[in-house]
């Protein structure tokens, strides 16, 4: 039975507009994400089978293009339109911290670490630029790939930071592997950048290594 045939407060779109996005379950949020089902399966069946074969919503989100397009009914278009809701929220996420908010809580800055970096198919390293009240000036994801100190133009890092008359940075980078274990060469990337803000007066606070589970602080660490 098409959608369109269920009663008016089983169909998703319905429920959603008159009790709230959280009240859906995962099959129905990615049922009005797909809009359409296949032949002799509705969109909350195709849902339904999706999520079986990726194990789970986050799985599916964050598949590749030839993983996604190999299902049936799935397309490069309905590819793109994922990933540009994906790209959406993560930059309405940015630019909330872009407004001047202070970051009074380490826990924030974990979730939005975690929210923006964790299932990067690639290292990014991140830099969130600071005033003197530890109010947010920007938030730039700088260098793509491998991160160690080949990569990671430190004079960059701190050329931005005073074009941004920043007064202090909190640096993060992801490990897709999903271990966030620091490496030899994530502690000798952290103690070069220190050094060289140091000499401008501009405040290292810490550098998160985004994994599974919580992002790590290598401040809370121990330092290095």
């Amino acid at each position: 039975m098409a959608i369109t045939d269920w009663p008016l407060d089983e169909r998703p779109r319905e429920r959603l507009l008159q009790k709230g996005a959280q009240s859906l379950s995962d099959a129905e949020l990615l049922a009005i994400f797909l809009r359409v089902g296949v032949k002799g399966k509705s969109a909350v069946d195709v849902s339904r089978e999706l999520l079986q074969i990726f194990g789970g919503l986050r799985a599916l989100l964050t598949a590749t293009r030839d993983q996604f397009c190999a299902n049936h009914g799935m397309g490069d278009a309905k590819y793109a339109l994922l990933q540009a809701v994906l790209e959406m929220g993560r930059r309405h996420l940015a630019e909330d911290w872009q407004r001047g908010s202070c970051l009074d809580s380490p826990q924030r800055v974990r979730q939005y670490l975690s929210a923006s970096l964790r299932d990067r198919g690639r290292e990014i390293f991140a830099v969130i630029f600071l005033d003197h009240r530890h109010r947010v000036l920007k938030l730039e994801e700088m260098f793509l790939g491998t991160i160690d100190a080949a990569t990671v133009h430190i004079r960059e890092v701190v050329k931005r930071a005073l074009e941004l008359n920043a007064s202090a940075l909190i640096v993060a980078h992801n490990h897709p592997s999903g271990v966030a274990e620091p490496s030899s060469a994530d502690l000798a990337l952290t103690r070069r950048l220190e050094s060289a803000m140091q000499l401008l007066e501009l405040r290292l606070l810490d550098h998160f290594i985004v994994g599974e589970g919580e992002p790590l602080s290598l401040r809370e660490q121990g330092g290095w």
